[in-house]
């Protein structure tokens, strides 16, 4: 096989049928930064969660996943998907108000150039869930937010109300099915790509801690920063004074301590088996 691309999480490979290995690995990131050491059998679970979501979500979106019959090296992290040509924009749903959201609503009232109504506060629940989209940045660049009509500008009027439509669908799929499991879906953001007919499909991955934000339902308190089922021990310990790291320094952040390594590993493993109704073996 060869190689074609290594992200912050995943790896890409070509296989000699014309086919894409996409490998998800345990690496982590946080703040365009890729830390050390990575989080144990996180790649499987990122795996194995998007692979159970593509299937609650089959009658919403195509996706590109043709089979997990890969390598055993590869065994329980890597899927042999469809090419596809990626579409140049981030698509994002947001149902509640947190994070670069929250910062554009405080500046000016709106996200991504949707106007929201007065007194939201960190962890509110939008009046309905909107399409937040952004630039796709290189590595090591942020995204910026986009509003609808710059995305009908990249891409026309068509297309443009295409990717809001799936966008808000699968967000709402995965909220509603999430909060079944006592789970709040606060926002989420999914990779979109034309197939080889022309078909807007799903891809990389899905609904996981990776590329969603996950809040117990039973701990939800507008007001502030939540509880979330992903990384934020390990953002919350690198902003800390315990990690002694100056993010403005243009240093790389320091080494993971096992207790982060070990509370993230247990949240991501949470994540999992609260939402699929399945044990992890990892």
């Amino acid at each position: 096989m060869k190689h074609l691309h290594s992200g912050k999480v995943r790896d890409l490979y070509e296989t000699p049928d014309g086919l894409l290995l996409m490998v998800a690995s345990d690496r982590i990131s946080a703040f365009d930064y890729v830390l050390e050491p990575g989080i144990p059998d996180k790649g499987e679970i990122l795996t194995r969660l998007s692979l159970w979501w593509f299937e609650q979500l089959k009658d919403v979106v195509p996706n590109h996943v043709v089979s997990t019959d890969v390598p055993a090296e590869f065994a329980g992290r890597g899927v042999l998907c469809r090419r596809l040509r990626m579409v140049p924009v981030e698509c994002v749903a947001r149902g509640y108000l947190t994070g670069s959201g929250l910062v554009d609503y405080r500046r000016e009232g709106v996200v991504s150039g949707v106007p929201l109504p007065e007194g939201l506060t960190d962890g509110s629940r939008l009046p309905e869930p909107i399409f937040t989209p952004s630039t796709k940045a290189p590595m090591g660049e942020h995204d910026e937010p986009m509003t609808y009509e710059e995305v009908v500008g990249e891409v026309g009027e068509d297309v443009a109300e295409q990717l809001r439509r799936i966008t808000l669908d699968v967000y709402s799929r995965g909220a509603e099915i999430a909060l079944e499991r006592g789970i709040i879906l606060a926002d989420t953001k999914i990779e979109l790509g034309w197939d080889a007919d022309g078909v807007l499909t799903l891809g990389d991955e899905v609904l996981t801690p990776d590329s969603s934000r996950f809040w117990p339902l039973d701990e939800w308190e507008p007001g502030h920063s939540q509880p979330s089922f992903d990384k934020q021990f390990v953002r919350n310990w690198l902003l800390s004074p315990e990690s002694g790291w100056d993010r403005s320094s243009g240093e790389a952040p320091p080494p993971l301590p096992d207790e982060i390594v070990e509370r993230t590993r247990s949240r991501y493993v949470e994540a999992y088996e609260r939402l699929t109704g399945e044990r992890f073996r990892g």
